[in-house]
């Protein structure tokens, strides 16, 4: 198994941008905790590598006939594994790879929810997710207009996919993301 240092030196060649760098922490460590709820057999680490990872090809390759595509062969290059590989090309809905695994599920049930909330907690008078309150994030979804790039039927499907509660899904990311509030840049100002 490919170790944590190893992610993160390939999530550091190919992504040169601190927003991209920082949804990348905040999926690993939503993934963690996802694998310590859901899955208690498995290696949280591995979880949080495939979080880590989902998007470390999206600069360098942003178009959906390239991203996922291209970071699938480029792990697969890298000796990452094939169960790790496919739950990140699910995590795009039009690779059509269907997410079999907990882990692609739990993938899919945080990537999108992780940038909302950081959203979340950027329009907040103090920039904290500590101030970020599950039920108005569950309100704001509603409104188009806000963090219009993150996709809302994503997120609806994903819980769905999980099997889990939206507004208790919301409040458990929000608790997983508050342990790396400071590097994900929410710790408030």
């Amino acid at each position: 198994m490919k170790t944590r240092d190893e992610a993160l030196a390939l999530l550091h060649e190919f992504t040169k941008t601190d927003s991209l760098r920082k949804h990348a922490l905040a999926v690993e460590q939503a993934m963690k905790a996802c694998a310590r709820k859901y899955a208690p057999a498995e290696d949280p680490v591995r979880w949080g590598i495939c979080g880590l990872l989902h998007d470390f090809d999206y600069e360098a390759y942003p178009t959906a006939e390239q991203h996922p595509f291209v970071g699938s062969k480029i792990l697969e290059e890298r000796g990452f594994d094939d169960d790790l590989r496919r739950a990140i090309m699910g995590h795009a809905p039009y690779t059509n790879v269907a997410r079999e695994s907990l882990m692609a599920k739990a993938l899919f049930a945080c990537d999108e929810l992780c940038g909302f909330l950081v959203a979340c907690a950027l329009v907040q008078p103090s920039k904290s997710m500590a101030d970020v309150k599950p039920a108005s994030v569950k309100k704001k979804l509603k409104d188009k207009a806000f963090a219009r790039s993150v996709s809302r039927a994503d997120i609806y499907a994903g819980v769905e996919e999980l099997g889990v509660d939206l507004e208790e899904h919301i409040a458990f990311i929000r608790e997983a993301l508050l342990e790396v509030a400071a590097e994900i840049g929410v710790a408030g100002k």
